[in-house]
């Protein structure tokens, strides 16, 4: 693996094995020391082009907690915001050594064309371009899928290693069409057996989605009641990518709630072992209730540390190239 930039590019054994690289990145992380010296001495780029305070301290977190040295680059202040292009940022990284470079853009196909463009040698890791990808968040949502149902969470990080995720039923609500989120993880869940429900209002599922590899719904209710999901994820209401309050995508924030947000009811209808999930930051009263983010079935803060995790599994498995996940064999690295 070169390069990550879509969730769609891993096979049903690659994306297991980078999950069960990350669990034993997450088993190692309950030490009281935490750093790896796996990657000393290499040097990881954060380029982000939009504002990301939890996915880039997630990247930064995973390359400082495997010894890497860490650029963080934003393109606010920069030379990009006097006019600078990517193709010149990117020869400025070449030149400075950078062995990885963790790519977040406005425009879609950003990172693909940073990795193919002959401009950089390094790795590139898409950290979300446009409305189009977001492959680690995926990924980290597949990891908690699989800890808490082809798993068991009281066993450990390493519990469930070498499961996909076969038969499990995932419904994804919410703004579709904002959401990049939403198309790696109907890419990646497929990919790993899982059968995926988008629920959205009409305005706010994409042109084309019939192709996608999933099921269409318009009614949360029905699809709560009889697809009986094993997980729910919320998708965040993008109102920032919208003209306006809505944007004309939903009568009102109140409208949309009552309709496709996540309440203490609807919480209630939900088999006993279905997850509640959220890839953040939350809008608490519009696409979900603070009763349904603070659940003990809700997973959201879980998310959170799996990601560090899962990001540390893909930079070890771009930059180490081996074939085998690290560490838990060799603990005296853990001290080194």
């Amino acid at each position: 693996m070169k390069h990550l930039l879509s969730a769609a590019d891993l096979s049903r054994a690659e994306a297991v094995h980078v999950l069960d690289a990350a669990a034993e990145m997450a088993a190692t992380q309950s030490r009281e020391i935490k750093k790896l010296p796996t990657l000393r001495g290499r040097t990881v780029v954060n380029l982000f082009f939009e504002d990301s305070t939890r996915t880039r301290i997630s990247f930064e977190t995973a390359a400082k907690r495997l010894s890497a040295d860490v650029i963080n680059f934003s393109a606010k202040g920069s030379s990009v915001s006097k006019g600078e292009s990517l193709k010149d940022t990117a020869l400025t990284l070449q030149a400075m050594g950078a062995d990885a470079v963790v790519v977040r853009h406005q425009a879609s196909g950003a990172p693909h064309l940073l990795a193919h463009a002959g401009w950089l040698d390094a790795a590139v890791v898409n950290a979300g371009d446009g409305t189009h990808e977001h492959p680690t968040q995926a990924l980290l949502d597949a990891f908690t899928l699989r800890r808490h149902l082809a798993g068991d969470p009281s066993l450990g990080a390493t519990s469930g290693l070498g499961a996909d995720l076969d038969g499990l039923h995932v419904a994804v609500v919410g703004d579709v069409l904002h959401s990049r989120v939403a198309r790696s993880n109907v890419a990646l869940l497929t990919t790993l057996g899982a059968h995926v429900t988008l629920v959205a209002p009409p305005t706010l599922v994409p042109v084309g989605v019939e192709r996608w590899p999933c099921e269409v719904s318009y009614d949360l209710d029905a699809t709560l009641a009889d697809g009986k999901p094993d997980a729910v994820m919320m998708l965040r209401v993008q109102r920032e990518r919208m003209s306006s309050a809505g944007g004309g995508f939903f009568p009102s924030p109140l409208e949309y709630s009552r309709a496709y947000g996540l309440d203490g009811r609807r919480l209630a209808t939900l088999p006993e072992h279905t997850i509640v999930m959220h890839p953040g930051p939350m809008n608490r009263g519009l696409e979900i209730s603070a009763e349904a983010a603070d659940s003990p079935r809700a997973v959201i803060v879980e998310q959170v540390a799996n990601g560090v995790a899962v990001r540390m599994a893909v930079l070890y498995l771009l930059l180490a190239g081996q074939s085998d996940a690290p560490t838990t064999a060799r603990p005296q690295e853990a001290h080194a």
